[in-house]
């Protein structure tokens, strides 16, 4: 299997059957990961390189879902119940935890590791305080929390953090994105999603919450509406601190204060966003956009911009002198 067959079919399978077929799994599992294990991708681009990566990563986490011992649930028939909930299938694979569709609109996030709880109950943290302090306007950029649960294996003891969170259909990710449009994407395209971006980061910091981990992966889109949420809380910090950990395989993604664990702020957000929007438009990026994303990516925290809003209108003024009055212009991730 070549290396771009095998990063298309890890885009495109929504399910552990779709990614290692039913007849011969564990052959599949080999063949994936002989063609994405970083030591084996040679002199590949870099983009190329980057992709390999994360879907490595994805394979391995869900090959290991996929076979972790039964944490002891209830059943209902060969249906797996947790706290009432009803697993259906397994909808996305994130960086530490498999989210189920539950039926009403809803998934269930359940952490694969259970040292990762601290990090579950971060998320959960971040989106009551969100939701507590935010603008009500605003919230639909970030996901809704509906329940949180624990589960305790009865056999090992061992205990996972269980969120249970609104859906929304029809999202995809900028790394979606980036697949549709590979030779980058136009900015008249990515301003939209810049500025949506902005403004789930001006919900979050005025209500004191930095993400942490604004990442292509966890920007999803809705193209016909220009909708944003900004998912995957785990990694935020509440009224300042750090960043407790990266994302494997994004560490360069990162600005210094995070990987150097010193306290975050605002301006480590605005700077990951700042990189996505860059990153999204490739070549296409207009000299413009790219003087303003170098000074939101500074090498210093306190020379950043470190308020969303504000950014925001200096984005909309760089916008409008390049492009003139905004409009709005439909977008498909089917070039």
């Amino acid at each position: 299997m070549r290396t771009d067959e095998a990063i298309g079919l890890v885009a495109a399978a929504r399910t552990d059957a779709e990614l290692f077929g039913v007849d011969a799994p564990a052959h599949r599992y080999r063949e994936l990961v002989a063609a994405l294990h970083p030591d084996r991708l040679g002199a590949l681009d870099a983009r190329v390189r980057a992709d390999a990566t994360d879907a490595f990563v994805r394979v391995t986490t869900r090959w290991r879902a996929a076979r972790m011992p039964s944490s002891g649930p209830a059943t209902e028939g060969s249906v797996v119940v947790l706290g009432g909930y009803r697993l259906g299938p397994l909808a996305y694979t994130g960086d530490l935890a498999d989210l189920y569709d539950v039926g009403a609109d809803r998934l269930l996030k359940l952490p694969r590791d259970p040292a990762d709880n601290d990090l579950m109950a971060r998320e959960a943290h971040a989106l009551r305080v969100i939701e507590e302090r935010g603008d009500p306007r605003h919230l639909p950029y970030v996901p809704r929390l509906v329940d949180t649960l624990r589960h305790r294996d009865p056999a090992s003891g061992a205990e996972r953090r269980i969120t249970v969170l609104a859906a929304v259909p029809g999202l995809h990710s900028l790394d979606a994105v980036r697949r549709a449009y590979p030779d980058g994407l136009d900015a008249r395209d990515a301003a939209w999603m810049w500025r949506r971006l902005l403004v789930a980061l001006g919900l979050a910091h005025r209500a004191g919450v930095v993400h942490g981990a604004v990442l292509p992966r966890h920007v999803l889109i809705e193209p016909d509406g220009h909708g944003l949420v900004l998912v995957d809380w785990c990694f935020s910090a509440v009224d300042g601190g750090t960043v407790p950990a990266l994302v494997p395989g994004h560490e360069d993604w990162y600005p210094p204060e995070v990987t150097a664990r010193r306290p975050c702020g605002p301006g480590t957000d605005l700077a990951m966003a700042a990189r996505c929007m860059t990153w999204l438009m490739g070549d296409r990026a207009p000299r413009e956009l790219r003087v303003f994303a170098d000074g939101c990516r500074r090498p210093a925290l306190n020379a950043r911009p470190d308020d969303a809003w504000r950014l925001l209108g200096e984005l909309d003024e760089v916008l409008h002198r390049r492009y003139g009055p905004r409009t709005f212009r439909p977008f498909t991730l089917n070039p």
